[in-house]
């Protein structure tokens, strides 16, 4: 399902991708993205398309916040959680300093991974 999610979110030009493994750190899920979209239209196409994708690969029941105003989308899998940000809601909330992530760029990769903290 990760990489479903990150296969959605590269498809479509995401920002700023992270990934945080949450298995050692909470029980709300396996993994956390985070990524970035240039406007609330990005946003809200990125959350809609991952969403699609993950019904069209059997996941029902898929939970989507924020929809409305497309500043801060979650959407939760259950395995995986996926937070969409615009830039400056993004850096306001800093999710990534809150889970303990030293944010290194992976070699040869679109985003950013943060297996350990």
């Amino acid at each position: 399902m990760l990489n479903l999610v990150q296969l959605s979110l590269e498809d479509d030009k995401a920002d700023d991708i992270v990934v945080i493994e949450l298995a050692d750190k909470s029980s709300i899920a396996d993994f956390m993205v985070i990524a970035s979209g240039r406007s609330q239209r990005q946003v809200g196409a990125m959350a809609e398309h991952l969403r699609e994708k993950l019904k069209a690969a059997g996941l029902h029941g898929v939970a989507a916040e924020g929809m409305e105003r497309c500043d801060w989308v979650l959407i939760d899998s259950g395995d995986v959680i996926v937070h969409l940000f615009r830039p400056e809601v993004r850096t306001f909330y800093n999710l990534e300093k809150m889970w303990g992530v030293d944010l290194v760029p992976a070699e040869g990769d679109a985003g950013k991974t943060a297996s350990s903290a």
